[in-house]
């Protein structure tokens, strides 16, 4: 059917993985796709406002229009700044 396609939306926690693979209609959006997904409901506590999106791990807006096999990916936030943690690493004498 030209006028469904194939998506996946992912999030991931240390201890816990949501994958989700579903068929929507062309036109979708990233936050039609988050909503299709079941995502709220089974991360209740989850806040989405506070998340980034993209699609294979290019930053993308809520908007954004999906195309045939995409990847919708929600990132949370860093707990460290890579280039700091790095820093830290190399400053440290090694054992």
């Amino acid at each position: 059917m030209a006028d469904q396609m194939h998506i996946q939306v992912c999030y991931a926690l240390p201890e816990q993985q949501f994958l989700r693979d579903l068929t929507v209609d062309a036109g979708t959006t990233v936050e039609q796709a988050i909503a299709l997904s079941g995502l709220r409901q089974a991360m209740p506590g989850l806040d989405l406002a506070a998340l980034q999106v993209g699609i294979y791990s290019k930053k993308k807006t809520l908007d954004t229009v999906l195309r045939e096999h995409d990847r919708v990916e929600l990132y949370r936030p860093l707990i460290a700044d890579p280039k700091n943690a790095r820093r830290r690493r190399k400053a440290k004498p090694p054992t």
